[in-house]
């Protein structure tokens, strides 16, 4: 395993719960844009329509894939400019 893998794990998992983080709150900012409650419907939530609990998993996986490929790629690209070598 390459050096840069192995420093790059640790950096890799503080990444990604700060992702997880920041996505969790651009989600809820999304949903209040939307024009919804300003909590999401789990998909147990009897009050909830089968639309409105599909259109907030569907919103919700698009934001959270968006946030952690940008921040895994952001940090993956710092460590190369640091180190000179791509943690992949």
């Amino acid at each position: 395993m390459k050096a840069s893998k192995i420093v790059y794990k640790p950096v890799g998992l503080a990444l990604g719960a700060a992702s997880g983080m920041i996505a969790g709150a651009a989600f809820k900012q999304a949903w209040k844009m939307l024009g919804h409650d300003d909590d999401a419907p789990d998909a147990t939530d009897q009050d909830r329509t089968w639309q409105e609990v599909l259109l907030a998993a569907a919103v919700q996986g698009a934001i959270f894939a968006a946030v952690k490929a940008a921040v895994d790629r952001a940090g993956a690209a710092t460590l190369h400019r640091l180190t000179g070598t791509w943690p992949g």
